[in-house]
């Protein structure tokens, strides 16, 4: 009997990381795919990102419409509201063997909560991780005790899982999935990726995302607004602009972030998705990523591309050397850019060594499903403290 696997999205950049997975779990006999999908991907101010994945070859299950046209706090509560009264009625009509979760978004906690009150067994990936500035923080390590077994990043990161009371067994260490796509997925050149984008684009360029931080002090529209002045500083570089996610106040970035390229059409491209291949393709040929993402830590430093990290939404997570911080500010920014496009620095005088894997997390986190024995309840696991110094 095939084990049913439902994996759930609700982002661009959460599908991105997880492609590969998706189609190692659609060729194996031993396994079913079942997607659940819902958040950004269904939104039309977000890109419909969902057409991307019935573009790639794989069935929805299930979509489930949970965001409010709203940029606040109380508009994302009352969203997760919404995906739990969805996920209920889809998990229930999907009877899964076990779902699986990555990463630290309102909607997967929403996804993770209804599953532990109907039993389904979550597998959840980058738990242990830290992003003081976003109250990602808080959820992802919620999702860690809703979740059953866990595929981390790093072996600092399964410590960390391994002290929030999971049992050492059920914490395992595969990497970053989305590592994956650099031994497996084919770039696309230069001149493919500004045939697509339609946009004449030359090199140096940037690759450019921000996304509002929701804990820190660093008010959305101040911070970005610091980031468009410092990239004015270099008039003869071009911009890929990605858009922000959905977390609330978000959606006071794209306006301003549609007029900047609307004034300079020729040398800045404002986009709500690249899709995973020209992202990364975008990525590779670039002189540096700017912004705040997770992708500018977790998989920029292994295509041997600078990261400029702004402010304090990664604060706490673990970085290769090619990643320069900056503080949310004009000349900051301008400095660290000036730094990476030169990539005079420490971090690029040496090969860059990336913390998170080697690009093989798909067929691990595939046997941890396979060898998956669900007992709904779960002991919690004490550290012995007289171990601790």
């Amino acid at each position: 009997m095939t084990k049913k696997v439902t994996i759930f999205t609700g982002t661009r950049a959460e599908y991105g990381l997880l492609y590969w997975l998706l189609k190692d779990i659609q060729s194996d006999k031993e396994l079913s795919l079942q997607l659940l999908v819902s958040g950004m991907h269904l939104s039309p101010e977000f890109g419909e990102t969902y057409r991307q994945i019935e573009k790639d070859g794989f069935k929805i299950d299930e979509k489930i419409e949970i965001l409010l046209s709203s940029d606040s706090a109380v508009g994302t509560a009352k969203s997760m509201g919404l995906g739990v009264l969805g996920f209920a009625d889809a998990l229930s009509r999907l009877s899964p063997d076990v779902l699986v979760i990555l990463g630290d978004r309102f909607e997967a906690l929403a996804a993770a909560q209804t599953a532990m009150i109907l039993r389904i067994p979550v597998v959840h990936m980058h738990g242990g991780e830290i992003t003081e500035g976003a109250y990602d923080d808080a959820i992802r390590h919620a999702i860690t005790k809703l979740s059953y077994l866990h595929a981390t990043s790093t072996e600092e990161y399964r410590q960390r899982v391994i002290q929030l009371g999971e049992a050492p067994e059920r914490v395992f260490n595969v990497g970053a999935i989305g590592l994956d796509h650099l031994n497996r997925s084919t770039f696309i050149s230069v001149e493919e990726l500004a045939a697509s984008l339609q946009f004449p684009l030359q090199k140096p360029y940037l690759v450019v995302t921000y996304h509002p931080v929701t804990l820190a002090d660093e008010e959305p529209t101040v911070s970005f607004n610091a980031l468009l002045e410092a990239l004015d500083t270099y008039p003869d570089v071009q911009v890929i602009l990605t858009y922000p996610n959905a977390d609330d106040g978000g959606r006071k970035i794209i306006p301003l972030l549609e007029a900047y390229a609307a004034k300079q059409p020729q040398r800045v491209l404002a986009i709500p998705s690249l899709g995973q291949v020209r992202y990364l393709s975008a990525i590779k040929h670039a002189a540096a990523v700017v912004g705040n993402s997770s992708s500018g830590i977790i998989e920029v430093p292994s295509l041997d591309v600078p990261t400029v990290n702004i402010g304090a939404r990664q604060k706490g997570r673990l970085a290769a050397k090619s990643v320069l911080n900056a503080g949310p500010n004009q000349k900051s920014i301008s400095d660290a850019i000036k730094i990476a496009i030169s990539r005079s620095y420490k971090g690029f005088n040496e090969k860059v060594d990336n913390p998170y894997g080697q690009g093989d997390a798909s067929s691990q986190v595939i046997d941890m499903i396979k060898s998956l024995e669900f007992k709904p309840s779960k002991a919690f696991f004490d550290i012995n403290f007289n171990d601790v110094k």
